[in-house]
């Protein structure tokens, strides 16, 4: 056989592995790099949605800082009103169960009803805080609105009788000396309402019409009560100004105006000369001279309404306090044998008459139905919110 050719030779030989001459390409993938996946368009678009939603949404969640402020402090504020109604209420009608002087069955019993009210409000404000969580996910004034709406019906239970009734034991609770000096009066005045003719006091009342308007400028004027100085006119002259036997003259029975009070309302007035015949001047010198007592007796109605009585001679009202070593309206009451200790109550039951007329149209009888109570709820004028002496007028004589 004719020997093979080099090309035969070549074909013939084993086939072995070629190696890929450097430079040249290689078609071959390897085998352990999975071919690359190309991101399409539409994958894309939900990821660029996404990325358009989040960046809209950061706007929406910043609030105008005012506005924020604004929100937290009506929700804050109203929470806060609801919370000192309940506990008003808890511990006003508490009072009488907690009454008296024992350790055990008064003292204690009312401290841990005190650390039980602590707890509840903490339970009550967690509470809150959860619901609040959620309420905010769906609109960021939700919450106040819902606490502006808790304060409404809180509010609406405090305009009721009752609570104003437990409002009254708390402050005995709370008042001390002070507070029970103060029912006293009160229960006196009602008493005093209770025996009165009304028909009487009601046509006095209704005399005083003509001259409000000057009671309230000059109430104003020296920061006093102006009901209770329709109740020191309708006691005074049952608002028929006239001269009387003892000296007093004209609405208010000026007699011997301190001259302190009496220089004040010249340059209040602007003029030199007063005449207590005038009943603009008259009224003007009472309201003053009662700013200077109330002053004199720091805030104390009772004491100040019988210095205006007692008037300055003498050294007024002070100078038989100091001598007798009298401090309030129970020490002082013993030593008034030849006064008349009970000018406070007759002024402040003819306060009380006006008010009751002024804001019902009418005197309720005190027996009938239920009036007791709501006559004590109404309040009496001068005892409920107090005196401060604001305005100083000085001591001094008489005129």
């Amino acid at each position: 056989m004719p020997p093979a050719s080099s090309s035969d030779s070549f074909l013939a030989a084993p086939s072995k592995p070629l190696k890929p001459v450097q430079g040249e390409l290689d078609l071959v993938p390897p085998a352990s790099s999975p071919p690359k996946k190309r991101r399409s368009n539409n994958a894309a678009k939900p990821k660029k949605k996404r990325t358009q939603a989040k960046k809209g949404a950061e706007p929406a969640a910043k609030l105008n800082p005012w506005r924020w402020v604004a929100v937290i402090g009506t929700e804050i504020l109203a929470l806060a009103a609801s919370a000192l109604i309940g506990i008003i209420a808890v511990f006003g009608r508490s009072v009488d169960w907690f009454a008296g002087t024992g350790l055990w069955s008064n003292l204690l019993p009312f401290a841990a009803m005190v650390l039980a009210v602590g707890i509840a409000n903490a339970v009550l404000l967690r509470l809150w805080l959860g619901m609040r969580a959620k309420l905010v996910l769906k609109g960021m004034i939700l919450p106040a609105i819902l606490a502006v709406f808790v304060a409404v019906a809180a509010g609406w239970f405090a305009a009721q009788e009752e609570f104003g009734r437990d409002l009254g034991k708390l402050r005995s609770l709370v008042g001390g000396m002070q507070e029970a000096e103060r029912n006293t009066i009160a229960h006196q005045v009602f008493a005093a309402y209770r025996r009165s003719d009304l028909t009487q006091m009601q046509r006095i009342i209704e005399r005083a019409k003509i001259y409000l308007p000057t009671i309230h400028e000059a109430a104003k004027a020296f920061d006093v009560d102006p009901e209770v100085m329709v109740g020191i006119g309708a006691t005074e002259s049952s608002f028929y100004p006239r001269d009387s036997k003892d000296g007093g003259r004209g609405l208010f029975q000026i007699t011997a105006a301190p001259k302190s009070a009496v220089s004040v309302v010249k340059k209040h007035l602007d003029v030199d000369h007063l005449d207590m015949l005038n009943q603009r001047h008259n009224t003007f010198v009472a309201a003053a001279t009662l700013r200077l007592y109330l002053a004199e007796m720091r805030g104390d109605l009772f004491l100040g309404l019988l210095a205006y009585n007692i008037g300055p001679a003498n050294g007024g009202l002070r100078s038989i306090m100091t001598q007798y070593g009298a401090r309030d309206f129970v020490t002082i009451q013993p030593y008034l044998q030849n006064l008349p200790r009970d000018y406070p109550i007759r002024v402040l039951t003819a306060a009380l008459a006006y008010r009751l007329w002024h804001t019902e149209g009418r005197l309720p009888r005190y027996e009938e139905g239920s009036n007791a109570m709501h006559i004590q709820s109404v309040g009496i004028p001068g005892l409920n919110q107090g005196f401060s002496p604001k305005i100083s007028i000085g001591k001094d004589k008489a005129a």
